[in-house]
């Protein structure tokens, strides 16, 4: 989430922002593509700062499997959801640069749609394996680096890294991962991400990298 650097001169602002994602499998027999809206607000104090916003989700995810009679095919299904998210941030400043040492961030989403729907009539059938929640709560710990250009403090670069988790129970634990050690699951679930973000006046951008991209371009106001 962004927020004020201590080198900016406003200690508070909105922000709005529209992304886009595309993930394929690697049999390329699955694609979703999603669009998403953000809306945050952040602070910036004596080392510490901190964000809280909404955003809301829509997608499709179109599927070619060689099957079509399992009872698992479909072509097409739409998805949507929204959500909150809270990011906070201990950092120490050295010349042009904060650095954001340790953080917090987590998120609740709530899905519904099409695609919700379909994997929860999905979990009643046998044999098949699916996740069927549609209510998310993922927390997890950042690292960042801000910078502004030497001799232009209008533009802003930052890498963030960010270790996370989704938390509850996830029934595929109990059935398509029942195999598994106790270290395989944990592992299995704790997910990396990379991001670079960029600022230039009131405008800002983010790519994020994990297991796939996402891409935003936004305001500050």
């Amino acid at each position: 989430m962004p927020k004020p650097a201590s080198f900016d001169t406003v200690k508070s602002a909105n922000y709005i922002s529209g992304g886009f994602n595309a993930y394929s499998n690697t049999h390329f027999n699955d694609f979703t593509v999603s669009g998403q809206l953000n809306l945050s607000r952040g602070y910036v104090f004596d080392n510490f700062n901190l964000a809280y916003g909404a955003f809301g989700v829509f997608g499709d995810y179109q599927s070619d499997q060689a099957n079509k009679t399992a009872p698992s095919y479909f072509s097409d299904k739409y998805f949507e959801a929204v959500g909150g998210r809270f990011s906070a941030n201990a950092f120490i400043t050295s010349d042009r640069m904060d650095f954001r040492f340790i953080g917090v961030e987590m998120a609740y989403s709530h899905e519904f749609g099409a695609y919700a729907a379909y994997r929860q009539y999905l979990n009643t059938q046998p044999g098949v394996f699916v996740d069927p929640r549609t209510d998310l709560f993922t927390i997890g710990l950042t690292t960042e680096v801000i910078f502004h250009a030497r001799n232009n403090s209008d533009i802003e670069h930052g890498f963030r890294g960010f270790l996370g988790t989704t938390l509850g129970h996830n029934e595929l634990d109990d059935t398509f991962y029942a195999n598994e050690s106790t270290t395989d699951r944990m592992f299995r679930n704790i997910f990396p991400k990379l991001t670079y973000f960029i600022k230039v006046k009131n405008f800002i951008g983010s790519i994020d990298g994990g297991t796939d991209f996402f891409i935003r371009f936004g305001y500050k106001f």
